[in-house]
């Protein structure tokens, strides 16, 4: 039995779900687990029960001297007699190489890199001394995509790995499939638009009155690439699709604001269960400028749907034929092939085939625990 750390910073994404399965996971497997983070992540994802101990420690998402010496200081002392220590993400990655620095052998230091680092300027010089902190002091560097495996080796790390990050398996819808077109609709009319014909099929529609649903699962933020998707929205497309958005974020205003003035297609549905919107969508939207290995995408390949996605991170080597990819920022490409989609049944028909199959060769929550088990030199 081992003692393992992990540590993570101020997430309420995938990210903390990725920590939460990986404690119940390595708690099962009869290792002793303490997460550390931000209180916030234990009020959301309920670290403890998993049978994890929770050790609040508070990781800002900007460098902060005096603050980040206080958080390196705690780890350490949180560290000690831990066989490894695995971080999540290049803050938290980075503060535990400092906290670890000095030791020697154990603990092990293992850090998982979730995104990849878009920002320049004087915060960009930051964030690459980081990487190569993080590069030089960790055991194994776990990247979430290809790319970011090539920055991390191009930083000095020696030993990099790709992440293993599954979704958890996809839950039974809560409400049917009528009953989400219904809301749909009723959202749609309230911004002006006609909301007649609403398809729940998950093929292009068979009649000119039904409606194809367009489905985009993602916060609201830049990374998202969505003002390129409202770009593409506009239209027009057979069957005259709308376009839903579920989730939400620091850009919701502003991307209503255009959806109002434009009175473009658009639903901004708001966070909610995936398996009830993924049973209604037509295809599954993905405008991103970069991802790693979105949840979204993996749920939607369990799902059967078509994806149109851009060429970004890990998301080619995801999808593999289940997919049309675009350039991102791109809205042309964008709209040609949502029109493509639309107007070739067959099309549609064959994406959905390769992605029902490529969704049942994703990995899922055993393999993730086998690869962070082999990063951590322990047997499985």
């Amino acid at each position: 039995m081992s003692r393992i750390v992990l540590v993570l910073g101020s997430s309420m994404g995938g990210v903390a779900r990725h920590v939460r399965m990986l404690a119940g996971g390595l708690v099962t497997r009869g290792h002793r687990v303490l997460v550390a983070g931000p209180g916030g992540t234990e009020e959301a994802f309920s670290f403890t029960g998993t049978g994890a101990g929770f050790a609040e420690v508070e990781i800002a998402d900007r460098p902060h001297p005096a603050h980040d010496l206080r958080t390196a200081l705690r780890l350490r002392g949180l560290a000690r007699g831990a066989d490894v220590v695995h971080a999540h993400g290049l803050r938290a990655g980075a503060l535990a190489a400092l906290a670890l620095t000095g030791s020697r052998g154990w603990p092990r230091l293992v850090v998982t890199l979730h995104n990849a680092v878009t920002a320049g300027g004087a915060i960009g010089v930051v964030y690459r001394l980081l990487e190569r902190i993080v590069a030089r002091r960790a055991d194994r560097v776990l990247a979430i995509s290809p790319d970011v495996a090539q920055r991390m080796r191009g930083r000095g790390a020696l030993r990099v790995d790709l992440a293993v990050v599954p979704a958890p398996p996809l839950a039974e819808p809560a409400r049917s499939a009528e009953d989400v077109r219904a809301e749909i609709a009723t959202r749609l009319s309230g911004t002006g638009l006609s909301s007649t014909g609403l398809s729940s099929t998950g093929h292009a529609p068979q009649a000119a009155q039904e409606r194809p649903i367009l489905l985009t699962v993602a916060r609201l933020a830049q990374q998202k690439g969505l003002e390129t998707l409202l770009d593409a929205a506009a239209g027009p497309y057979k069957g005259d699709p709308v376009f839903v958005i579920a989730g939400d974020g620091p850009l919701r205003e502003e991307l209503q604001a255009r959806v109002d003035a434009e009175e473009l297609p658009v639903v901004l549905y708001g966070w909610a269960e995936p398996a009830d919107l993924l049973q209604v969508a037509t295809a599954v939207i993905v405008p991103s400028r970069w991802e790693g290995q979105p949840l979204s995408v993996q749920e939607a390949l369990r799902a059967g749907r078509p994806i149109i996605a851009t060429r970004v991170g890990g998301v080619p080597a995801m999808v593999g034929e289940a997919a049309l990819l675009v350039p991102p920022q791109d809205p042309g490409a964008l709209s040609r092939e949502i029109g493509r989609l639309l107007g070739e049944p067959a099309l549609a028909a064959r994406l959905a085939q390769a992605s029902e199959r490529r969704g049942r060769e994703l990995p899922d929550e055993d393999a993730a625990l086998r690869a962070v088990l082999a990063a951590y030199g322990l047997a499985s």
